[in-house]
C-alpha cells in the first residue's frame, strides 16, 4: 500500500490527490488498520500498523492529518502507546509518537485537529473542548532562549524521524547509554494522575509513559520527543500541559530521587571535575571508566537529568517555562536540597554545597536560573540591616559558611558564590551588595568650597583624616605607619565632588595607591621575573569586557547618585555578603593560602562590575568614608598596618618571603618548614591582590574614558 500511495504521489503535481489516496480516506482503511493493531489480530499486527503509520506520515509529502479519517486514528493510536512497558512493539511506539510530534511542529494549526474529549466515556459531562488544550500543545516552531529556531532532527538527534528502521538496531548493553535512564526507574506514576480530570493530553502522556521505558535509547527518544511538545508556543496548550499531565512530577520526582541515590559523601573534586554531562548522551559504562569513583554513576545520571530539565524549560514555552521551574524550585531546591544544605555535618555540608555549586554552573536556562537565585538569596531587595541578615535562612547559612571553621566549606561555599557572580542575572549582585550601596551613605559629603582648592593645591586632600587620627587606625603606632604614604597626599578625592581634569593622572594615582599599599620590605615579586603588575592587566581587561556584556541590559548608571539626592543620615552596613568577606580580608594574614587566594578572587569579580557604586566602594581609595564605615581599601589598610608591626619580630623576613614565593611558583623545590608560613603567604596573595585591584582599576577608568 505504501509503495503504490508513494509512486502515485510522484507522478502528480504537489497538492494533487490520487485515486489511491482518495480511496484510503474514504474508506476509512487508516481506522481498520487501527483497530486490527490495537487486537494485535493476527499476532505482530500492532507493530505492523505503526510501521505503517509512522511510513505514511513521514514519507507522503501533502498534509494527511486535517483530514478526519487521519487525525482520529492517529489520536486512537496515540492512545495505545506507552500503555505497557517493555513490549516488543516499544521502538515502533516511540517512532510514531516522534513522527506526530515532528508534524505538529512542522504545521502547529494541525493541532486543533486532535482536540477530542477523551473522558467522555468515563463520565458523561459535557467536557467537549477539554482536549483542546491538551493537543493545542503540539503546536509551533521550537523557539530556544536565544530566539534560533531548532529543527526537530536537531533537538532530536537520532530520534529516528528519517530513517524509521530503527528496530533493526542491536540493542546496546543495559549500562551503556540506557544506564543514564534505568537507574530513574521512579516508582510509576499511578493511572489516576496520568488521566486528570476534564483534560487529557494524549501525546505528553504516552511520551511520559515511555521516558520510564527499561530501554535507554526508548526513554531518550521519548524525553526529545517531551522536548519538541513544550516548545510549542499555544498558550492554553502550554497551560494544560503543566496542570493536566504528569510532566511537572515527572521531572521533580526524578531529580529527587536521583539526588537522594547519591551517596551521603562525594569528594567534592570529582563533583567539580567529573565531565560535563549532555543528557543525551549518557552513556557511561564503569568497566571502562579509568577515573572511576563511588558514586559516579549516581552521579552522573544525577547531572544529566539535571540537564534535561534545565534544556527543556530552556526550549519551553514562557508560561509553561514558569510553571516548570516553579515546581523544580518547590519540589526539588526548598523540599530536597534545602534541610541538605542547613544540616549541621560537615561532610554533608561539604557534599550538598559541592552538588550546589555544579549545579549553578551547569544551569542555562534563565528562568530556572532566576528561580534558583531565588532559592539561594531571596527575592529581598530593600537594603539589609545588621538584625534582619536572617530573613532568608540559606542565604544567611550559605553566606554564613563562607567563613566556617573548615576550610574546605569556606572554600566551596565561596567557589560557588564567585560562579553565582558570573550568571547573567542582575538580582545576585542586587540582593548580595547593590542594595547595600544604593544611596551611598558610606561616604561623608563634603561641599566644595573655594578654600578646598588651595588646600588640595598644597598638595593636601580636602577634608582628608591622617590615618593616626582615624578611629579605624588607632591600633597603629606612629613608628610603624606607611613609610611612603606621600601617594595618600597627591591627589583630590575621585568623587563627583571633584571633577576630574585629567582622567589619566587621576587613574595613574589609583593604580599607586593600591601598587604603593604594600610597604617595599614587604614585597617580593620584583625578585622574580614576569610577575609585575603589568601581567593582570590583560585578565582584567578580558573579564572587564565580559562583565559588561553580561550587564550591558541591567541598565546601570553610568554615574553615581548624586550626593544631594542620597539618604546620608542612614546607617551604613555594607550588607552580610561583604562584611564576611571583609573581615576575611582582614585576617589574610592568619588564614591558610588556598582560602586566601579564593576570597581576593571573590572581591576581584565584584570589583569588576560596572557599577559607579561598586567601582566607588571597593576601587576609590579616595572616598570620604563615613564615620564608622570601612572599605575595600581601609580594610587592606589595616591589614598592612598590622604587617608592619609584625614584621619587626620576624628575623630574615625578606629573603624567607622570596623563597616562599619561588616555592609557591615552582621556581624552587619544596624544602625544610619555614616559620611564620601562613603569614608569608599572605603578604604575597596580598601583594598580588593590590596589583590586580591597580590592573581592574586602571582598565575601568581607562574603558570609560575611550569613546
Amino acid at each position: 500500500m505504501l509503495g503504490i500511495l508513494l509512486q502515485e504521489e510522484r507522478e502528480r503535481e504537489f497538492g494533487v490527490t490520487g485515486p489511491c489516496m482518495e480511496y484510503l480516506l474514504h474508506h476509512k482503511i487508516l481506522e481498520t488498520l487501527y483497530t486490527l493493531g490495537k487486537a494485535d489480530c493476527p499476532p505482530g499486527m500492532k507493530q505492523q500498523v505503526l510501521v505503517f503509520y509512522t511510513k505514511l506520515l513521514g514519507r507522503i509529502q501533502q498534509p494527511l492529518l486535517p483530514h478526519i479519517n487521519v487525525h482520529r486514528p492517529v489520536q486512537k493510536l496515540i492512545r495505545l502507546c506507552g500503555e505497557v512497558l517493555a513490549t516488543p512493539t516499544e521502538n515502533e511506539e516511540i517512532q510514531f509518537l516522534c513522527i506526530v510530534c515532528a508534524k505538529l511542529k512542522q504545521n502547529p494549526y494541525l493541532v486543533n485537529f486532535f482536540l477530542e474529549n477523551k473522558l467522555k466515556s468515563l463520565a458523561s459531562k459535557g467536557t467537549a473542548d477539554v482536549i483542546s488544550e491538551e493537543s493545542l500543545k503540539g503546536q509551533d516552531s521550537v523557539s530556544t532562549d536565544t530566539g534560533q529556531s531548532c529543527q526537530p532532527e536537531e533537538l532530536s538527534g537520532a530520534a529516528g524521524l528519517e530513517p524509521p528502521e530503527f528496530e533493526d538496531e542491536s540493542p546496546q548493553p543495559a549500562d551503556e547509554l540506557s544506564a543514564s535512564l534505568d537507574n530513574l526507574a521512579v516508582a510509576p506514576l499511578p493511572e489516576a494522575t496520568v488521566v486528570r480530570p476534564n483534560q487529557d493530553y494524549n501525546l505528553v502522556n504516552s511520551l511520559l509513559n515511555l521516558t520510564r521505558s527499561p530501554d535507554g535509547r526508548i526513554a531518550v527518544k521519548a524525553c526529545e520527543g517531551l522536548m519538541l511538545l513544550v516548545s510549542l508556543p499555544e498558550p492554553a496548550a502550554a497551560k494544560c500541559l503543566t496542570q493536566s499531565t504528569c510532566l511537572c512530577e515527572l521531572l521533580t520526582d526524578r531529580l529527587a530521587s536521583l539526588y537522594k541515590a547519591l551517596p551521603q559523601s562525594v569528594d567534592p573534586l570529582d563533583i567539580e571535575t567529573v565531565e560535563a554531562i549532555n543528557w543525551g548522551l549518557d552513556s557511561y559504562s564503569h568497566k571502562e571508566d579509568a577515573s572511576a569513583f563511588p558514586g559516579k554513576r549516581a552521579l552522573i545520571s544525577f547531572l544529566s537529568w539535571f540537564d534535561y530539565c534545565d534544556q527543556l524549560i530552556k526550549e519551553a514555552q514562557k508560561t509553561a517555562a514558569v510553571a516548570l521551574a516553579k515546581a523544580v524550585h518547590e519540589r526539588f531546591f526548598v523540599g530536597v536540597m534545602e534541610p541538605q544544605l542547613m544540616q549541621t555535618s560537615e561532610m554533608g555540608i561539604l557534599t550538598s554545597t559541592a552538588l550546589l555549586h555544579r549545579i549553578v554552573r551547569q544551569v542555562t536556562s534563565d528562568v530556572l536560573l532566576q528561580e534558583m537565585v531565588f532559592f539561594i538569596l531571596g527575592e529581598q531587595r530593600e537594603p539589609e540591616t545588621l538584625a534582619d541578615i536572617s530573613r532568608h535562612p540559606l542565604r544567611h547559612r550559605l553566606i554564613e559558611h563562607c567563613d566556617h571553621i573548615s576550610d574546605e566549606i569556606s572554600i566551596m561555599t565561596l567557589r560557588m558564590f564567585e560562579h553565582l557572580l558570573q550568571k547573567p542575572n542582575e538580582h545576585i549582585l542586587y540582593n548580595l551588595v547593590l542594595r547595600n550601596l544604593e544611596e551611598r551613605n558610606y561616604t561623608e559629603y563634603k561641599p566644595v568650597c573655594p578654600e578646598d582648592k588651595d588646600v588640595v593645591e598644597n598638595g593636601l586632600i580636602a577634608g582628608a583624616v591622617d590615618l593616626e587620627e582615624d578611629p579605624l587606625f588607632t591600633d597603629i603606632s606612629p613608628d610603624n605607619t606607611l613609610s611612603n604614604q606621600e601617594w595618600l597626599s597627591s591627589s583630590p578625592p575621585a568623587t563627583p565632588d571633584h571633577p576630574k581634569n585629567d582622567g589619566k593622572t587621576e587613574v595613574h594615582k589609583i593604580v599607586n595607591s593600591f601598587l604603593c599599599l604594600v610597604p617595599d620590605e614587604a614585597k617580593s615579586s620584583y625578585h622574580v621575573e614576569g610577575t609585575g603588575y603589568d601581567t593582570y592587566l590583560r585578565d582584567a581587561h578580558r573579564q572587564f569586557r565580559d562583565y559588561c556584556a553580561i550587564c550591558l541590559r541591567w541598565e546601570w548608571p553610568g554615574s553615581p547618585k548624586a550626593l544631594e539626592k542620597c539618604n546620608l543620615e542612614a546607617t551604613f552596613f555594607e550588607g552580610h555578603f561583604l562584611k564576611v568577606l571583609f573581615d576575611r580580608m582582614g585576617r589574610i594574614l592568619d588564614q591558610p593560602y588556598d582560602v586566601n587566594l579564593q576570597v581576593t578572587s571573590v572581591l576581584s569579580r565584584l570589583s569588576l562590575f560596572p557599577h559607579p557604586h561598586i567601582h566607588e566602594y571597593l576601587l576609590d581609595p579616595y572616598v570620604n568614608l563615613a564615620s564608622g564605615c570601612r572599605s575595600l581599601f581601609s580594610v587592606i589598610v589595616r591589614v598592612v598596618g598590622d604587617l608592619m608591626v609584625r614584621i619587626q619580630r620576624i628575623p630574615d623576613f625578606t629573603p624567607k618571603l622570596l623563597l616562599v614565593r619561588k616555592r609557591l611558583l615552582g621556581l624552587e623545590p619544596e624544602g625544610p618548614m619555614i616559620d611564620h608560613i601562613t603569614l608569608l603567604e599572605g603578604v604575597i596573595v596580598l601583594e598580588e591582590f593590590c596589583k590586580e585591584l591597580a590592573a581592574i582599576a586602571f582598565v575601568k577608568y581607562h574603558a570609560s574614558s575611550t569613546p
